[in-house]
């Protein structure tokens, strides 16, 4: 039943990696000195080869794990959510993507790299908080520059990344925000797991949304119109991969 209905269509699918959930990180990670150079780029046919090649191999074995895994499209059901994103860690690892976490950590070290002040750092921070939509429900953002312009009153000159005593008193101040919103850097395996769980349980809800589209859209045809649509918890995806 569930294939017959979902078989013609394209409108599931079944291996969503990409979305823009709440991240919680203790603010002294955001203060560092600038990253190392990246490696020397490649040019022309050797870089769009080797781009190709990477994202054909990457998606090949991503693919290949979700057409083996059993999911189970149940977004509120917390055992779903958890195998679901069991199975999306194994992606990532097997085929070597970044994690949300991670993505953002290379985004924000990209960006950043040849900014030398402080000041400009932490709006720059700002700017890719908002492009990726992540909320600062906490306030820290706030904390973080009040923080910077008490360490800049106590030194009187603006704050350089490479002025290790300064940035010091910085990381002092971050340390005191982290205590007073709770986070420790101890607990980031928990905030990435929880993080994780959003992604996973937001996914299903993608793939349920898209999956009763696809059955509602079948529905119509008049070969269809006397079936029963089935709960899409009984859906196999693997069968549509």
């Amino acid at each position: 039943m569930a294939s017959r209905l979902l078989a013609k269509s394209k409108q599931l699918p079944a291996a969503q990696i990409l979305l823009r959930p709440e991240l919680t990180v203790p603010v002294r990670s955001y203060a560092k000195e600038p990253a190392s150079p990246a490696p020397p780029a490649l040019k022309g046919d050797e870089m769009l080869k080797s781009i190709f090649l990477e994202v054909k191999n990457k998606f090949e074995t991503a693919i290949g794990i979700f057409r083996k895994e059993k999911i189970t499209i149940d977004p509120d059901d917390p055992a779903a959510v958890s195998q679901y994103a069991k199975v999306v860690k194994t992606v990532r690892d097997k085929a070597n993507l970044f994690s949300e976490s991670q993505r953002i950590k290379y985004t924000i070290e990209t960006k950043t790299r040849d900014i030398p002040d402080a000041r400009t750092y932490l709006l720059t921070l700002k700017e890719i908080r908002l492009k990726r939509g992540l909320p600062d429900e906490r306030g820290a953002e706030a904390m973080m520059l009040d923080a910077l312009e008490k360490v800049e009153k106590e030194i009187k000159r603006p704050l350089m990344r490479n002025d290790k005593k300064g940035m010091a008193l910085l990381m002092a101040e971050f340390d005191k925000i982290n205590q007073k919103l709770g986070i420790r850097r101890d607990d980031l395996p928990k905030y990435e797991e929880q993080l994780e769980l959003k992604i996973a349980k937001a996914q299903l809800e993608e793939l349920k949304k898209d999956a009763v589209e696809a059955m509602d859209t079948q529905k119509k045809r008049e070969e269809f119109k006397d079936e029963e649509m089935p709960h899409v918890k009984s859906l196999d995806v693997r069968n549509f991969i």
